[in-house]
């Protein structure tokens, strides 16, 4: 079973089954049905190019159109008066190939609605249109699972009969492929190209500077993608990554663009963390950052967002840029429990020269983190200075 290609399919079939006048939430259960049938049937059907065991057939969205617009028909028989059910079965296309019309981004727009808040709308659309679980999108909000479950069920219930002829606004869609670019690009769902592509497609329909600011930034992080881990699996953090991988033609189309939406003097929170992303891609090497301009950036952020997130990464920078105990007076008034708070004191405390408690710290960040090569990279350093600890005592 080609998992690749049901998620690559699955926003456009879910398009259709809108167009074609189901609302959203009977929609998308309709999908997830013909979702499972697929990789039910799928494996069992000949292949149409040969005689192995393969895909049902050469128009693969196609199939999943047909089974889950009949799964669509057969709920909504249950529930639906009887001239709307004939109404609807007269609509039926006939079979055959479905025409190539992305509907994926019409779909981001869809979700987006006013109905919605912008979480749940978020939410909704990481798991009706992104493919990832309800686990991995608790893991984004850090939440627990069976909360966002809740919030997902909500939010289908209340778009539930609702026509999508409102398209939601262009801040929640930028939200929403920001956080399927950070899953694909952190997580265990590679998504990062695809919101790139989308947001290319964004950024030609629709002339915003933020569109164009979240563009450039997808881009600049993208460009350092190959340096960010070792032939061995192992997180390589940026001050020790190999900037001759880094893909320059990227880095030069994302500053370009950067620099276009910069200049219509209409400052946003991607653009602003687009403009940190491209300080680091303009180094040739770590120790020429710019950190004084980086800090001067996330002081823009906090105007913008007052996010504890970005209070945390200015943090890091003016200890870079003023010296290890600034950043540490500056980290001091922020919540402990933020996530990567440990870490960014360990660090710290490691360039003021206290090794032990920078090890303790390491440690104990490592028992937190989110991700396994985040936990692995921060055992390794705490290791590290145990091992110098324990050499200087001998």
């Amino acid at each position: 079973m080609d998992e690749a290609l049901l998620r690559s399919l699955t926003p456009s079939v879910l398009g259709i089954l809108v167009r074609r006048g189901a609302d959203f939430a009977a929609a998308e259960d309709a999908v997830q049905d013909a979702l499972v049938e697929a990789v039910r049937v799928w494996p069992a059907e000949p292949s149409p190019s040969s005689s192995s065991r393969g895909y049902p057939m050469r128009d693969a969205k196609g199939w999943l159109v047909t089974v889950a617009w009949r799964k669509f028909l057969d709920a909504n028989r249950a529930d639906t008066a009887r001239r709307r059910r004939e109404d609807l079965v007269d609509e039926e296309p006939a079979p055959g190939p479905v025409t190539g019309v992305d509907d994926t981004l019409r779909i981001y727009f869809l979700c987006a609605h006013p109905s919605l808040t912008p979480s749940s709308a978020v939410a909704l659309t990481l798991r009706a249109v992104g493919g990832l679980t309800t686990r991995q999108i608790a893991q984004a909000y850090l939440v627990p699972e069976a909360t966002m479950a809740q919030r997902i069920s909500r939010a289908k219930r209340t778009v539930s009969g609702v026509r999508f002829d409102r398209p939601g606004d262009v801040a929640t869609v930028l939200r929403v492929l920001y956080l399927v670019f950070n899953e694909g690009y952190s997580g265990d769902v590679d998504l990062a190209a695809e919101a790139i592509r989308l947001t290319r497609q964004l950024a030609a329909a629709f002339d915003h500077p933020e569109v164009a600011g979240l563009l450039a930034l997808m881009l600049l992080h993208h460009a350092r993608r190959a340096s960010r881990t070792a032939p061995d699996g192992s997180l390589v953090p940026l001050a020790e990554q190999d900037r001759g991988r880094w893909d320059r033609t990227l880095i030069a189309e994302g500053i370009d663009i950067l620099q276009a939406a910069l200049a219509r003097d209409r400052l946003g929170e991607f653009q602003a963390q687009a403009a940190v992303a491209a300080l680091h891609a303009d180094a040739e090497t770590a120790a020429e950052t710019d950190w004084v301009q980086i800090v001067e950036w996330y002081d823009e952020l906090l105007r913008l967002t007052d996010s504890p997130v970005v209070r945390l990464n200015r943090a890091v920078a003016v200890g870079e840029a003023d010296g290890p105990r600034a950043g540490l007076a500056a980290l001091a008034p922020l919540d402990a429990a933020l996530p990567r708070h440990t870490a960014a004191e360990a660090y710290l405390h490691e360039r003021d020269g206290d090794l032990p408690t920078a090890a303790r710290l390491y440690a104990e960040a490592a028992r937190k983190a989110a991700n396994l090569a985040e936990r692995d990279y921060l055992t390794r350093q705490a290791a590290r200075l145990n091992t110098r600890l324990g050499g200087s005592g001998g």
